[in-house]
């Protein structure tokens, strides 16, 4: 694989995201169900922020936190990481790497289509150790 692989061979496409006003109980229950653990946060129709699992159980810690009743924008990080799918994937990595983001959301036309996460940045990672030469798979194709 070639050093300047793009995002959208390895982001994980059509995210699963939540509006700002569901609750927290909501996020888990997405992510839970879907065995992920990054949301895209939207406010009519635009990105906001993006709220984690980390995100969420950090919240739960605080006192007087009842998750029904908290709603995603206060356990969100507002303005994430956003990023075109032609983006390098060794331009983004390093950019998560040097400011500790668990994930870039990719965006087109305003719109999240894909989220890169740092696990994605381990399979791209061990397709090139792998063999540096071989052209680039999709995400989840099998060698």
């Amino acid at each position: 694989m070639s050093f300047d692989a793009t995002i959208k061979h390895f982001m994980t496409p059509s995210p699963h995201t939540i509006d700002r006003r569901q609750t927290m109980t909501s996020a888990h229950v997405l992510m839970r169900e879907h065995r992920i653990r990054h949301l895209p946060v939207m406010e009519n129709g635009r990105i906001i922020g993006v709220v984690t699992e980390r995100d969420l159980h950090l919240m739960e810690t605080l006192p007087d936190v009842l998750p029904d009743e908290i709603f995603v924008e206060d356990a969100m990080t507002p303005d994430p990481y956003t990023v075109s799918p032609e983006a390098l994937v060794g331009d983004v990595a390093t950019t998560m790497a040097n400011n500790n983001f668990g994930c870039a959301v990719v965006v087109e036309h305003g719109l999240p289509c894909g989220i890169f996460t740092t696990v994605d940045a381990l399979y791209a990672l061990a397709q090139m150790m792998r063999d540096p030469a071989q052209p680039v798979r999709p995400r989840g194709d099998k060698p």
